[in-house]
């Protein structure tokens, strides 16, 4: 399998998840099972074997910007940096359909910060806390 294929098969699951939570996200095998365990599992799946299969000898590293662009030259490093962002992007918007609804927020009101949080990571986040806090008057996570 190409770096390509990977992309795409990665891309596919993790948008058919983002579209259960968004329009599942309230059932509870959509955003404990599918979304907040078995697809981000399969995606960090796929992120190790991409990741521990070409990051020996690649060149570049994290010490600076310059390095982690060298890094990411190399197409299969990029793929293990987006399916990194996939997992992680997926898993926090099945934390705040989980958390919206243990807080009594409606579940509309949400899908906005899904969306934000599927395209654009932290702003989605960010969203989500405002949110969050303006509902609850309260910026601590304890339930």
């Amino acid at each position: 399998m190409n770096a390509e294929q990977v992309f795409s098969l990665c891309g596919f699951a993790a948008m058919a998840a983002w579209l259960i939570l968004i329009f599942a996200g309230r059932q509870r095998w959509a955003a404990a099972l599918i979304c907040g365990a078995a697809v981000p599992l399969l995606l960090a799946i796929a992120y190790a074997a991409v990741l521990f299969t070409h990051l020996p000898g690649s060149k570049g590293g994290f010490g600076s910007l310059a390095q982690v662009a060298l890094l990411f030259s190399d197409p299969w490093i990029l793929l293990a940096g987006w399916i990194h962002y996939l997992a992680f992007d997926l898993f926090i918007g099945s934390w705040e359909v989980r958390d919206s609804k243990v807080q009594g927020i409606p579940h509309l009101w949400v899908v906005p910060c899904l969306i934000l949080t599927f395209l654009f990571g932290p702003v989605g986040l960010l969203l989500y806390f405002i949110l969050r806090t303006a509902r609850t008057r309260s910026i601590t996570l304890q339930h």
